[in-house]
């Protein structure tokens, strides 16, 4: 019968990823191309709809709002005097999924210049614009602007170079990436809970930055191109599929949980046929075969270590398209993007393996006072919460 489960999981899988194009999972990023000519510099901001969204708290901002948002968060100056714009700031035409804008600058001189950015830093703290930094002769470095570092002195380059982040930057990126993300806090809760051994533990946890990994290469050389909604729905679905495992594991019942969630997912693809939803049924189809199949075998075996890795792999083949897509928006250099990429993974490992430790910590010192509860109660508690969080990303995700 595992034989048989392992074969219907492999052909879920097959219908999962066949029906997700991938697009992005959403971070709070944005893209700044700046073109520096002498006394002229134009600024071209790119940044996701959702992050759009955020300007008036959960609509669709029309140009003008957007352009009087960004008009006083982005600038120049040259020699502590503010360049003036030579026009209002303009909406452009932008890939699907994205808006795009333009402001032009007149300084007063060439020298001494400084670029400022702090869009969305007061709306989204955690907030990260990649910039791209051109002269006219040709010359391009990248620099992160955050809430911390909103300025850019070009006065500060040695030998005529912009200062460029260096690859501590992407690892503190890859870090934020992770303690930034409710999802996934959510997710490696739910590992916590169903490890019982913290060596366990550390090695399935970094099948996420195996699967991260692999989407980040397949994206950036063009392999596959990534679809934002999809992502985000499949990333709320793996938390809530990792707390109904939890239960499973606890009642030992896995059969009629199994049938459970398969049954729903089934209905979401049957109501997808039928135009109810954001979803295409091919999609829901696969991820109804693979959460029965799933919770079918889990329930099953004692040691299911290996196959928490393979499904932590695949939330990690999921999730590493959101980063990709924005590689992609940014245009970055080939030579820069190996640097960007290992920062990055290295840092979502250290972030991952941060929070499973203190967490696991915190575990073993509750079990030493006398306000642990039994842990059968705990996980079914906890498990429960995440069901109930991932189900309703998951449906906001999927109807809105």
């Amino acid at each position: 019968m595992i034989r048989s489960l392992g074969f219907a999981a492999l052909i879920s899988l097959l219908l999962l990823f066949a029906g997700a194009p991938a697009q992005a999972h959403t971070r709070s990023e944005s893209h700044t191309s700046w073109l520096i000519d002498k006394r002229l510099v134009r600024t071209t901001i790119t940044f996701p709809d959702k992050e759009a969204e955020n300007i008036v708290h959960g609509r669709r901002p029309s140009d003008g709002e957007i352009v009087a948002y960004l008009t006083p968060r982005i600038g120049v100056s040259a020699g502590r005097q503010a360049c003036r714009p030579t026009a209002p700031g303009r909406m452009l035409q932008a890939a699907t999924g994205y808006r795009r804008s333009e402001y032009v600058f007149d300084c007063p001189t060439e020298k001494n210049l400084v670029l400022q950015f702090s869009a969305f830093f007061d709306l989204v703290p955690s907030h990260v614009d990649f910039a791209q930094i051109q002269l006219a002769d040709g010359d391009v470095v990248e620099q992160l602007f955050t809430q911390g570092d909103t300025r850019f002195d070009l006065s500060e380059s040695q030998g005529g170079k912009f200062k460029s982040a260096g690859i501590i930057d992407f690892v503190k990126m890859g870090i934020m990436h992770i303690f930034t993300g409710v999802d996934h806090m959510s997710f490696l809760l739910g590992l916590v809970l169903i490890s019982r051994r913290l060596r366990d533990l550390v090695f399935v946890v970094s099948g996420f930055t195996l699967g991260h990994s692999i989407t980040l290469a397949l994206a950036v050389t063009g392999i596959i191109r990534p679809h934002a909604q999809y992502i985000d729905a499949l990333v709320a679905l793996t938390i809530a599929l990792v707390g109904v495992e939890n239960i499973v594991v606890s009642l030992e019942r896995p059969a009629k949980l199994a049938l459970a969630t398969g049954g729903f997912l089934l209905v979401m693809a049957l109501l997808s046929l039928g135009g109810v939803g954001l979803l295409p049924p091919v999609l829901l189809l696969g991820a109804a075969i693979f959460s029965a199949a799933y919770l079918l075998i889990s329930g099953q075996l004692q040691e299911s270590g290996r196959l928490r890795m393979v499904v932590t792999t695949i939330f990690g083949l999921i999730h590493g398209f959101g980063f990709a897509a924005d590689l992609l928006e940014a245009k970055l250099p080939p030579e820069k993007l190996a640097e960007i990429l290992f920062g990055f993974n290295i840092g979502v490992e250290v972030g991952q393996l941060t929070i499973v430790l203190v967490v696991s910590a915190l575990v073993l010192l509750i079990r030493r006072t006398k306000f642990a509860t039994p842990r059968p109660i705990t996980v079914d508690v906890l498990a429960s919460a995440l069901v109930a969080e991932g189900l309703a990303w998951f449906l906001s995700r999927s109807f809105v």
